[in-house]
């Protein structure tokens, strides 16, 4: 299944939550954080101005972006797991 975000929406694929603490602790999957950084999947159109025009998206596919813990909505889709998030919740491109 192909899915394509709409005006300024982003979808996000997480990133792996770390298994082990600076210290090297092993963490159990139940203690781990879900991890606010991921890459992302598919970028929509950008949002509509008021003039009709679109606003150009400053993220694209590919990048690895750090966006805030509550952002987005989870879809699971073909067996893996998606947020679909407004691009103004991204906070951050990791370069």
């Amino acid at each position: 299944m192909k899915i394509r975000p709409l005006g300024d929406k982003v979808i996000v694929q997480r990133l792996e939550a770390e298994a082990k603490t600076a210290g090297g602790i092993v963490l159990p999957d139940s203690a781990k954080e879900k991890p606010k950084r991921g890459k992302i999947v598919s970028v929509g159109d950008g949002k509509q101005l008021d003039d009709g025009s679109r606003a150009e998206m400053s993220v694209e596919k590919g990048q690895e972006v750090l966006f805030s813990s509550y952002a987005g909505t989870e879809v699971k889709i073909d067996g893996k797991e998606y947020l679909i998030m407004d691009e103004s919740d991204i906070l951050a491109i990791v370069e």
